[in-house]
This record gives structure tokens, sequence and C-alpha cells, in this order.
């Protein structure tokens, strides 16, 4: 089972894609129940981001990241009963989470100001590209997209070209703001008795989550260099080619540059006072370098990562997935989990990464079929019959 941490906490999640059901289904991890609702037939829209599929299904391993541990409805929001049945399910949660364009939902009468004062308890999160307000705010966007707005492409890639992220990474950290924002909402409802609104945009995710990067920038005035796998502390702190593989390589410090003097067995550089101090060595960026280089190229990736090891500096290896996943640190930790499904069988999840003591998530639910939890969830929350759900299902409502 999930953790018990947010038990009798329950979440409307209207919200399809990728950064709002990360939110939701951490949430959902951490105990609470989330009824994710979907449109009937269709579904979450990356329920189709495929390939890759589940075995022997057409649900793409893209909604399975980000759905697990909720349970399915399907309702047409764009119906009457439908818009009333959603207010019935808001009336009797404690968080909604939507990520509709701005004004989308209020056409419907689904909007946060109608549904906090059917329930004035109620945590409205909206997760939307621009925000709620602003020159923008109508526009459509995506993960790139804000990437590039951001400035986080500024800072990535190398000096001639700015780069993505592999990754969806906007999308992943607006996940974790999201959640984070939504337990915070709960903590002010829970001492005061009352809901509010959560106006949460990805361009504001993306740029706050420059940190130290726009920091930099504003106290100094100069722009950020793209260094490629270059770090931008102290020297050295990037990658760096071996006789066969790469590695990354952290010796910012004077304590670690000298323990890697010694493994390198060059305690000579220690004496050149270009390479001496940290402040020194980042002065001479340039002249240090390709002296690393030169060290690095006359072992092996696996030689100089065991060396590097024993005197306790900083390392590690370049991993592709199947390394990643047959590292024993990673297996230790339990960062592969499987669960069972009923259609594909076992069925591997990421697992999530937060460790309790005293309310640990020891179990997972597998993402949920669309509309498997229709029946269940309106029967024991708004008390629709079967004979009601066959009329309302005819009706293309449910």
């Amino acid at each position: 089972m999930p953790s018990t941490a947010l038990a009798g906490i329950r979440v409307l999640d209207l919200s399809r894609v990728l950064a709002a059901p990360l939110a939701t289904q951490m949430l959902a991890d951490l105990g609470a129940e989330v009824i994710k609702v979907e449109r009937p037939g269709v579904g979450d829209d990356s329920r189709t981001y495929g390939p890759p599929f589940a075995r022997g299904t057409d649900t793409a391993a893209f909604y399975l990241s980000c759905n697990r541990n909720k349970r399915s409805v399907t309702v047409n929001h764009a119906t009457a009963e439908g818009q009333e049945l959603i207010r019935a399910l808001a009336a009797r949660s404690d968080v909604l989470v939507e990520n509709f364009r701005t004004g989308t939902l209020a056409k419907y009468g689904l909007g946060h100001e109608s549904l906090l004062e059917l329930n004035p308890r109620l945590v409205y999160l909206s997760v939307t590209g621009f925000g709620q307000t602003g020159p923008y705010a109508e526009r459509p966007g995506y993960d790139g997209i804000f990437q590039a707005m951001s400035g986080m492409m500024s800072v990535s890639g190398h000096p001639e070209e700015p780069m993505k992220v592999g990754v969806s990474m906007v999308d992943i950290l607006t996940g974790l703001y999201a959640a984070t924002a939504v337990l915070a909402a709960l903590r002010h409802r829970d001492a005061t008795g009352e809901g509010q609104f959560v106006d949460l945009s990805l361009l504001d995710c993306g740029l706050a989550s420059l940190s130290h990067f726009a920091m930099n920038y504003l106290v100094s005035g100069e722009v950020p260099a793209r260094r490629g796998n270059g770090g931008y502390g102290g020297i050295p702190s990037q990658a760096f080619p071996c006789k066969d593989k790469p590695l990354f390589l952290v010796a910012g410090n004077d304590k670690q540059f000298a323990a890697f003097c010694a493994a390198a067995d060059r305690t000579d550089l220690l004496q050149d006072p270009r390479f001496a101090t940290t402040s020194a060595r980042i002065a001479h960026r340039e002249e240090i370098l390709p002296v690393l280089e030169a060290v690095l190229r006359t072992r092996t990736r696996d030689e100089w990562l065991a060396v590097l090891d024993a005197h306790d500096v900083p390392a590690g290896p370049f991993n592709e997935m199947p390394e990643v996943f047959a590292d024993p640190q990673i297996q230790h930790r339990g960062m592969l989990v499987e669960v069972d499904d009923p259609v594909s069988g076992r069925l591997p999840l990421l697992a999530n990464p937060i460790r309790f003591t005293a309310t640990p998530v020891e179990g997972y639910a597998p993402p949920p079929s669309l509309g498997e939890h229709t029946a269940e969830v309106l029967d024991a929350l708004l008390g629709v019959t079967e004979h009601q759900l066959s009329k309302l299902r005819g009706r293309g409502v449910v």
C-alpha cells in the first residue's frame, strides 16, 4: 500500500499529460486518495503517447510513468450532467488539480471561484503554461518552449549551441512545485478552515529552477556561459575522457583536489601557484583542464573509479539505462519495483525516492485502465446506482 502520511485526503485529478499528473501521483504515493477524471472513450492524452506500450495493451509507458496509485473515472465535463457530477465530487474532495488552458473550466462552471463557493475548504490547483494573468496567459505551451523561454537552455549545452535537457525537466520540476504547494495549502486549510486557489505556471517554475544561475546573473550582471559537460564551480567539476570510457569527476575544493593529485600521483600540481587553490584553478581554468585531461587519459574509466574511490574523490561513470538499473546502489535502494497488472502481467515501475521511517511507501497499485473505477467511485461517493450509471453511459456522460 502507499504511505499513510496523507490518509484521509481526497484529490480530484482533472489533469492530463505530465506536470500535474506527476504532482497527483506524488500525493497518491503519500497516501492521498486520488480520483483521476478522464474523458469517456479517450482518456488522458498521454495514454496514446507511444510506443512503447505496456505488454498486451495500448497504454503508453508515458502514461504509466505518472498515474500509479490512482482510480480512473470517466466523466464528460462538456455535458451539463457531467459538470454536476464533477461539482458533486469536488464538494466531497480536499484538493482539485487541473491543467486546462486558462479559463477553460470556468466556461463549464468548474472554475475555482464557483467550486470554492461550493466547497470553501477546497484547495484548487491550476497548472498552466504561463499562469492565469499576464500578456501570455492564453497561450498554449510545452516543456521545450519553457526550457527555451525560462533561460534553462541558455545555460545548457556547448558554447556554440544551446541545448534542451533530455527529459521534460520543466514539467517534472513543476510537478514537484505543485505537490509542495498542495501540501502547504492543506496545512493552511487545516489551521484556518479556508481553502484557496493556487496558480502555478510552467514558465515561472522553469525560471525558479535556475536557482543559483539566475542569482549569479542578478548579482553580477554577467550572462552565464555554456560549458557543455563542464561545471560552474571549483575545478575540476566536469566530464573527462579516459583511456576507454568517460567519467564525471568533481574535486572542486582544495582538500578534494589534493586527494585527486595523490590518486593521480601528480602532487607536483599543488606546488604550481596557478593550481594550488580553488580560486587560482578557476582563474586558470583553460590552463589546468588540458593537464587534467591528459592525466585521465592514461587509465581506463574503471581503473580511475577504483583509485579515486580509494582516495575519497567524488567521481562516477556515465551510465546508459541498462547500467543504471544494474547498479548495485540503485538495486539496494529499491528504485525499481514491479506490480501485478491485470492485462500486462508484471509491470516495472520507478519507485518513489522518499524514504519514511513512520509512514513508508510500501507498495504500488498499477496505473488504472480508462474508467476502471467509474462505477465504484460514483456509487461510493455519490450514490449513483448501476441503473443510473447505465443511463449516464447511454447519454455519453460517463
